[in-house]
């Protein structure tokens, strides 16, 4: 997997550093969306993995299927993707440029798994608190997990704070066995 995002890399950044010169990034986005969703299709899938096509083929049926939604430039860029054989990773491509974009417009998404639905004012306050703490705009996505017990595990970025009850009990019982 790290070696997926290690590859992926250079096509990401170059990709958000030519959607941040012309101001498209909105434009990029929607592309690499439609494209990720397009690959992720089985039938496209088996397309792009299959030996009997070439590389070059690949780009231009995935440039016909996903015809009206990308530009000139996104051909382009299947197209460098297909001469190194990297039409696989767009997915990893789509996040990390994904990535670099929320914290170009100082966004981040937020995770919050809780043990029991969250209030709109705990909703609104984890929030505010989070927006001060990270100097960005947050916008939350929460999901209950029962088996949380109680308390929440909030994940930003590559942060993951866990104040659940059963991420304490854990935490007890490694103490205890070190003992």
């Amino acid at each position: 997997m790290a070696e997926l995002a290690t590859i992926a890399r250079p096509y990401a950044n170059a990709v958000f550093s030519l959607a941040k010169s012309e101001n498209s990034l909105n434009q990029w986005s929607s592309m690499l969306a439609v494209l990720d969703a397009t690959v992720q299709h089985d039938a496209v899938s088996r397309l792009l993995s299959s030996p009997d096509l070439a590389s070059g083929a690949k780009s231009e049926r995935l440039a016909q299927l996903c015809d009206d939604e990308l530009d000139a430039r996104g051909v382009a860029f299947l197209q460098s993707l297909a001469e190194h054989d990297r039409l696989l990773l767009i997915g990893e491509v789509r996040e990390q440029f994904e990535a670099l974009r929320a914290e170009e417009l100082k966004n981040l998404e937020v995770e919050v798994v809780s043990a029991f639905e969250l209030s709109a004012a705990q909703s609104d306050a984890l929030k505010e608190a989070l927006n001060r703490k990270f100097n960005k705009e947050v916008s939350i996505e929460s999901r209950v997990d029962p088996a949380l017990i109680g308390g929440a595990v909030i994940r930003a970025g590559d942060m993951v704070i866990d104040g659940s009850v059963r991420g304490k009990l854990n935490k007890l019982a490694e103490t205890l066995e070190q003992l």
